[in-house]
């Protein structure tokens, strides 16, 4: 009786090459296709970076490409020393980021519950809701001015109408960060709640089936149940939302004009950056801010996707 080999072929596709080797030749394929336009958004990104980063070290002034020295970490020193102006753009910038962030969320999350289930005009809802969404923020700004005008806006006649005094709304130093903070309320919550909506509609229903029969209440599904499995994609709008409100400057420069108002009542880090550029022309100390702004944005983003209870190995 003949004594069969152990070693067995590998099973070969069409052309004598193995399932391996197609594999092998279809990732190749996939970076040698990917790798021309992960090349071309690279450059887009680092590029600008770069050179950023490099005119923060200089004394630029008037104009880029005019002659500048190298001045190591100056800018960025005289930058972090500004109490007058910086240090608040960087307090307005996080209270704003945070509010309105917060108060989306919140909403997105109720009007993403009440919408969960459908309902008798369920679409239409759905259509109007991203109306503020397909406006830019320019013109968004330029509408809530109309709206919100001291003398001939339409604000202050409702609230004439119900015997309360008129307001000055962003004519107001101490008014106008939280009345742009409830504008981009107005214009982004629809997108947190179509976020969590879809997040909603991916969920398993037994678990939520299940707290029901057990005797949960309608908050303590919600609570125990709901919140935990949604988790990630609430992390993960947060995450981008609270990115979009950091660089918010289309709406304030809109409604404010240069440096945030007279009394740089809005003037956020963006606002300020832009006003060391164009209005100035410090373009050493302008990108020194925005590198100082990028790092903050960073250390949001990791900080907002850090996940409790996880540990290094």
């Amino acid at each position: 009786m003949s004594v069969m080999s152990a070693t067995r072929r590998p099973t070969t596709g069409r052309g004598g090459r193995t399932p391996r080797s197609f594999e092998q030749a279809n990732r190749r394929l996939k970076w040698t296709m990917l790798t021309p336009a992960l090349a071309f958004v690279g450059l887009m990104i680092i590029f600008p970076l770069l050179f950023t980063l490099n005119l923060s070290l200089t004394d630029a002034f008037g104009a880029v490409n005019a002659g500048h020295d190298y001045v190591g970490l100056r800018n960025f020193g005289d930058a972090l020393t500004d109490s007058r102006r910086f240090w608040p753009a960087v307090g307005r910038t996080a209270l704003f980021t945070v509010g309105a962030v917060l108060i989306e969320t919140v909403l997105g999350l109720a009007l993403a519950m009440l919408m969960r289930r459908p309902f008798l005009g369920s679409r239409w809802v759905r259509t109007v809701l991203i109306i503020p969404l397909l406006t830019t923020p320019v013109a968004v700004g330029i509408l809530w001015l109309l709206i919100l005008d001291p003398t001939n806006g339409i604000a202050n006649h409702l609230l004439s109408s119900v015997g309360l005094p008129p307001q000055e709304f962003l004519g107001s130093v101490s008014q106008s960060l939280p009345v742009l903070m409830l504008i981009d309320v107005w214009q982004w919550t629809p997108m947190m709640t179509l976020l969590l909506l879809a997040g909603l509609s991916t969920l398993p229903e037994e678990p939520e089936e299940a707290a029901h029969v057990d005797g949960a209440g309608m908050w303590q599904r919600f609570r125990y149940v709901v919140l935990p499995m949604l988790g990630p994609t609430l992390a993960t709008a947060v995450v981008l939302r609270a990115i979009d409100a950091l660089k918010t400057f289309d709406i304030l420069y809109a409604t404010k004009g240069p440096g945030g108002g007279s009394d740089f009542e809005v003037e956020t880090l963006n606002v300020y950056a832009y006003g060391l550029t164009f209005d100035y022309q410090e373009y050493g100390l302008a990108s020194a801010a925005l590198v100082l702004f990028t790092l903050a944005i960073v250390g949001v983003v990791a900080l907002l996707r850090r996940r409790p209870g996880r540990k290094s190995a």
